[in-house]
């Protein structure tokens, strides 16, 4: 008989154990009832989840269309061959033999198509298919008809393999235009576009997932792409599909109308090739150009063009990576850069509508007669003409007109002089580099496109900020020279060397040959050609700083109109009127007696009477940059043009030539078939017709 100690001993472990026993039930019930009741809802739906699988669906996206309603971008259908790669896992030889027959009706390998058709993954490295395993896997976006129909004939020999017609993005040329620049590019959403845009509906970073990456596809991407639909499959426990649960289909993009017009923009962009060429056959380098056409009085943009340029139908079906490198070449010369908006130049004499503003409200009289001697002495150094040229006393309408140099220098350096020069006073005027900011140079202009450049207005806080980042480097070629220029051109590699070692000491400093310089649109100051355009327009319009778009409506197929953009209100040029209205009388002398009057010979001027300034700014090291800057009709200013050549030769001998060749075509002149007739613009919209065509305003 056991001991009372020891029955106790026993009783109290078999306590222990009942209570362990009751807690672990407790603890179970409760997390029972956790996962039942309160996560009920939420298991329910994973659960759910598991046995279905949503694909987004893309939607059709939106033409870009003229001003007239003709396509600049539109969709056109191909034949895609896409993978299931969910029906070839089924097979017992997971579609090995089916891939094989595929390779060789579609002209590739099997290797190719095993590498597009597996699935990405932390451990797979590109080629794969970074999308949805239930998404068709496109392998083919350029199929031939009797390729398809193999493929569609002989079901049984291609099971899981998918050929049928796509919309792809088409790139017309219509009338020539191409503005491809201006109206960009679509690329496959990368997962940093994804983190920003929240909410995003996409297909699994696919090739039928893009979105606009530049130009106007960009800026208005969310109107043009549509709103994708949802297909939601039913899957078993081995992923295969079962059928389809539901199914949202996608709403078609709606249709962005430009303000550009085909008939202008292929003007535009034939006048530059051709001057481009010109120059090619003159020996001269000629690598890159521009132009713009704007309504002076609202801002809108006729044409944008930019060369280099490159064939659009390089992004459909999708652009190899180094493909798209290639566009970003310097050797290709960088085509995908807009240098319209984002190429930055010295525009030389065109310059001088600012400058002019600047000296008369700094107080030289605007009908005093001023000497324009061939050469001025700016402090020691000797600032000149074009070719050394003097003409003698005149007044400042003759000054513009004859394109005279040393009566701005002469402005610029009294000024920098009464500034308190090399040593300025605590509050320097500077009156030219304020004037420069007020017509706008210096800031974006504000149109509606991506990355746009500021140009520059070299300041005497840029100065020091310049210096400050290029100091060392100064210094360090202040004491070695230049070496490898030395060999071929010692004078220059002198005249480098002092420069460096000018600037080492004190390269902050505003001096007066900065302020020559500055006067005449060289030196450091840059523009864009939109920048002048707008310029030129202000000067055209009576004082309204108006703000470019490209942008006029978006519509929907049927022809509602989802939204109308109206260009921001202008600002008021801080410039006499009086000023103004001088400038336009010599601008319009310009290509009948001035600088341009040899590219203007013959042209009709009782038609339609063109004003505008030539500029030649010269580039240290390179060839000329040719400008030509205008508005038209000259009495009562509708258009501006601006047209720059680099690395090429004089504004009166490349670009105005060019210019008077766009304005033939837009008003019909010398023979030609007018563009825009009367000059004037549509001030409707186009409208859709049942059959998907669009007639214009």
């Amino acid at each position: 008989m056991r001991s009372p100690d020891v029955r106790a001993a026993s009783y109290g472990r078999l306590m222990v154990l009942h209570v362990l026993v009751v807690t672990l039930l407790v603890v179970l019930i409760g997390r029972l009832w956790t996962l039942q009741v309160i996560e009920g809802g939420h298991y329910k739906r994973v659960a759910a989840e598991n046995r279905t699988r949503d694909i987004v669906v893309p939607a059709l996206r939106g033409q870009i269309l003229d001003d007239m309603g003709r396509p600049l971008v539109r969709n056109r259908s191909d034949l895609v061959v896409s993978v299931d790669s969910t029906a070839l896992r089924r097979q017992r030889d997971a579609g090995k033999a089916v891939l094989q027959r595929l390779a060789a009706v579609l002209g590739t390998s099997y290797d190719d198509l095993a590498l597009q058709t597996r699935l990405c993954s932390p451990t797979v490295k590109r080629p794969c298919w970074p999308g949805s395993p239930y998404q068709p896997i496109p392998v083919d976006n350029h199929v031939q008809w009797k390729s398809a129909l193999q493929i569609m004939e002989r079901q049984e020999d291609f099971p899981g393999i998918i050929a049928q017609v796509q919309a792809v993005r088409d790139y017309p040329k219509t009338d020539g235009a191409t503005a491809v620049q201006a109206l960009g590019y679509l690329q496959p959403i990368t997962q940093a576009e994804l983190d920003q845009r929240k909410g995003l509906k996409v297909t699994g970073f696919s090739r039928v997932d893009l979105i606009g990456r530049d130009g106007v596809e960009a800026v208005y991407d969310s109107y043009l792409r549509g709103e994708p639909g949802v297909r939601r499959l039913m899957v078993d426990s081995q992923g295969r599909v079962t059928g389809v649960a539901k199914e949202v289909p996608a709403r078609p993009g709606d249709q962005l109308v430009t303000s550009i017009d085909a008939k202008v923009q292929g003007a535009v962009e034939g006048a530059l090739a051709r001057a481009v060429d010109n120059m090619h056959k003159q020996g001269k380098k000629a690598d890159t150009a521009a132009g713009v056409v704007m309504d002076v009085r609202t801002g809108r943009v006729v044409a944008l063009a930019s060369l280099p340029t490159y064939d659009p139908a390089v992004w459909t079906g999708g652009i190899s990576q180094n493909e798209y490198d290639s566009l970003l070449g310097k050797d290709k010369g960088e085509p995908l850069i807009s240098r319209a908006t984002q190429g930055q130049f010295a525009p030389g004499s065109t310059f001088k509508i600012s400058s002019l503003s600047a000296a008369v409200k700094d107080g030289y009289s605007l009908n005093g007669t001023y000497d324009c001697p061939g050469s001025f002495n700016v402090g020691s150094r000797a600032f000149t003409n074009f070719e050394g040229q003097g003409h003698g006393p005149m007044n400042l309408h003759t000054a513009l007109v004859v394109s005279c140099d040393t009566i701005f220098y002469r402005f610029a350096y009294e000024e920098w002089l009464r500034d308190g020069g090399i040593h300025p006073v605590p509050r320097p005027k500077d009156p030219m580099v304020h004037m420069a900011r007020t017509f706008g140079f210096g800031t974006p202009t504000g149109i509606d496109l991506p990355s746009e450049s500021a140009g520059r207005i070299p300041d005497r806080g840029w100065k020091k900020e310049y210096w400050e980042a290029t100091k060392q480097s100064a210094c360090k070629a202040a004491k070695s020279g230049y070496p490898d220029v030395e060999r071929t051109d010692p004078s220059r590699a002198a005249y480098l060397k002092a420069i460096a070692a000018e600037n080492c000491v004190d390269g902050y400093v505003l001096r007066a040959g900065d302020a020559a310089n500055f006067s005449v649109g060289q030196g450091d100051v840059l523009v864009t050609p939109l920048q002048l355009a707008r310029a030129y327009a202000a000067v055209a319009n009576g004082g309204r700083l108006v703000v470019p778009r490209l942008a006029r409506a978006v519509v929907r197929a049927d022809g509602t109109v989802v939204r109308e953009f109206q260009p921001p209100a202008p600002k008021r040029l801080q410039v006499d009127p009086n000023v103004l209205g001088y400038m336009r009388k010599a601008l319009a002398e310009v290509p009948m007696k001035g600088t341009a009057a040899g590219a203007f010979s013959g042209f009709d001027f009782a038609k339609v009477a063109v004003a505008g300034k030539t500029g030649t700014a010269e580039v240290f090291g390179k060839d000329d940059t040719a400008w030509f800057a205008s508005y038209a009709p000259a009495g009562d200013p509708q258009l501006v043009i601006v047209v720059m050549v680099t690395q090429a030769a004089t504004g009166g001998a490349v670009s105005a030539p060019a210019v008077r060749e766009i304005y033939e075509d837009i008003y019909g002149l010398n023979g030609k078939k007018a563009a825009l007739p009367g000059g004037r613009l549509p001030t409707g919209l186009p409208k859709p017709r049942p059959d998907g065509t669009v007639a214009g305003p």
